[in-house]
């Protein structure tokens, strides 16, 4: 028996678009800003974007803290991202 899809967040993408931008960052910035070069590329950032590819679960936790926000939010269809990210992150443990 074959195993069913992994059920995905429709607005991940979407959120994930509007961190970078709400940051005023490009593609190449935000690898660098979330720590990533050498683990994630500029292009896998525009396949996120796109929703053609999804991040693992330590590159969504980069997005959520640079957002100052939790995972769940980053992941729940229900929940929108705030209107404007802190400049400090809420966090406890989030120092970058």
């Amino acid at each position: 028996m074959g195993q069913a899809a992994r059920a995905k967040p429709e607005r991940l993408s979407e959120k994930l678009l509007q961190i970078r931008e709400g940051l005023g960052l490009s593609q190449s910035e935000l690898v660098r800003n979330l720590g990533l070069t050498g683990k994630v590329s500029r292009a896998k950032i525009s396949e996120f974007e796109r929703g053609e590819r999804e991040p693992t679960l330590l590159v969504l936790l980069e997005y959520a803290r640079a957002a100052g926000v939790c995972m769940d939010v980053l992941v729940d269809d229900k929940v929108d991202l705030p209107k404007k990210f802190p400049e400090k992150p809420k966090h406890k443990g989030m120092t970058k």
